[in-house]
């Protein structure tokens, strides 16, 4: 918290998980959970970051949101309806679904699905509404499988642990032809693949993959944008604000905007996570580093 106690970091560990139904879906879902890991309680302005469940057989019924959301599938396997078609997701696909596009999910696996979701605008009970269930599409759609190779693809992607390493990004590896899309950012230890931006349609958060060699580390720095973070392998010593942590698998992060915050990486393997940010970043200024400020009063 900062001097007046505002909240500007939450840190959500994965053993105070707590899924329930919510009440917008109440009468629209069968075996749907969802734990609320960020949103308005845990300081944010723009983001609603979960984590849902859908039991075998279960389903979700077709709705419409008044903000983007965008998803990455965790565990299992579910069927994701869209205007676009029916799709078969596994786990390391990934999706994004417009304001007001229509979408709905089914388990039809013998194992539960799990998925991260991240919303943006921030959902706003204030609005009295912001999710809605038009009448039903009676048309019978078998569900394909992601095929990031078909250039129709436009809203779906699959991400795999390997697709992180910068020595197999050779022409011949990649699954789809060697772009922006399917380029890395590399430094100081740290790697980022970026999955839902502008390039997939969003306007107002993005979604990506950052993995951390031993040794790797980001320096104290801040945004003018939230971000959150989701821990997928091993572990990771984070601070946030003047707090230290060590975040494990599952647990969920989040720095609000001007939060300073740094990662380093104690580990002899990788330690990877799912991120995302609210807003969009400028195009300028995104990052604001400690170091580079601490230089200039040096020279000054």
């Amino acid at each position: 918290m900062d001097d007046e106690g505002v909240r500007s970091h939450s840190v959500r560990r994965a053993s105070e998980a707590s899924f329930s139904l919510p009440e917008s879906f109440a009468k629209h879902s069968e075996g749907f959970r969802r734990w609320a890991a960020v949103d308005r309680a845990s300081g944010a302005v723009h983001t609603g970051f979960g984590i849902c469940e859908l039991d075998p057989q279960g389903s979700v019924d077709g709705h419409v949101h008044s903000f983007e959301e965008s998803f990455y599938l965790l565990e299992g396997e579910v069927v994701s309806e869209t205007n676009e078609g029916s799709f078969l997701l596994r786990q390391g696909d990934y999706g994004f679904v417009p304001v007001s596009g229509p979408h709905g999910w089914r388990n039809v696996g013998s194992e539960a699905a799990r998925w991260a979701d991240m919303m943006a605008p921030q959902p706003d009970a204030n609005l009295g509404s912001d999710t809605f269930f038009p009448p039903p599409d009676p048309s019978d759609r078998s569900p394909i499988p992601i095929d990031v190779r078909d250039p129709r693809t436009r809203s779906f992607g699959h991400i795999e642990p390997e697709n992180m390493e910068v020595s197999r990004q050779t022409q011949d590896m990649l699954a789809v032809s060697a772009s922006m899309r399917t380029a890395l950012l590399v430094y100081s230890g740290i790697t980022v693949k970026m999955m839902v931006d502008s390039d997939l349609g969003s306007y107002l958060s993005t979604m990506f993959m950052v993995s951390y060699e031993p040794g790797g580390a980001a320096g104290v720095h801040d945004h003018p944008f939230e971000e959150t973070y989701l821990i997928l392998d091993d572990e990771v010593d984070a601070r946030f604000d003047d707090q230290e942590y060590r975040l494990s698998v599952g647990d969920v992060a989040f720095a609000g905007v001007g939060c300073p915050h740094a990662f380093h990486y104690p580990g002899a393997t990788t330690v990877r996570w799912l991120e995302t940010q609210a807003p969009q970043p400028p195009a300028r200024h995104s990052y604001r580093f400690a170091r580079d400020w601490a230089y200039l009063r040096d020279r000054l």
